[in-house]
């Protein structure tokens, strides 16, 4: 279990991370047109894995316009944002951005991407959403970089994720 702070507040996390050099946890999310994705779809891509709570708060909205804007600059890689926003709010919000260079995921039928991640929130607030993650991903799905917020309302840094591509 990871402790982090919502608000200066502590609160607990499912486990641990994928931790740099591990082979990621396959996955199976859903796309904005309610189809599967699973991180073999992905394979010889390199990966960012933008993961948060809620696409409606403002951190989570800064994390995705910001990735978004990295993006169009990326060889070889993507930005997967994920949360467990329905996939319809995700497809409203980057579409009232115009942000079209990132790929959004859900996780809302099961929570088994934040379980198997171990990033679930499982106390406070905010419990049964996910905490503030990014992780990048190799062409093999090898953590490459992997990164907790350890307040919940800060952004990630974005430079170090990007640089480890």
């Amino acid at each position: 279990m990871a402790s982090i702070t919502l608000g200066g507040n502590p609160i607990l996390t499912s486990g641990e991370l994928p931790v740099v050099g591990m082979k990621a946890p396959s996955f199976k999310l859903i796309k904005e047109d309610l189809s599967t994705a699973s991180l073999e779809d992905f394979r010889g891509t390199k990966l960012v894995l933008n993961i948060f709570p809620s696409i409606d708060t403002g951190t989570c909205a800064t994390s995705v316009r910001e990735f978004n804007s990295e993006a169009s600059n990326l060889k070889n890689a993507k930005v997967l944002c994920i949360s467990r926003d329905l996939p319809f709010a995700q497809k409203r919000f980057c579409g009232a951005e115009g942000l079209e260079n990132v790929i959004n995921l859900s996780d809302f039928k099961d929570g088994s991407f934040g379980k198997d991640y171990g990033l679930e929130i499982i106390d406070g607030p905010l419990a049964g959403l996910h905490s503030r993650v990014v992780i990048v991903l190799d062409e093999n799905g090898t953590v490459l970089h992997s990164q907790q917020v350890n307040e919940i309302a800060d952004e990630p840094n974005y430079e170090s994720a990007i640089a480890s591509l």
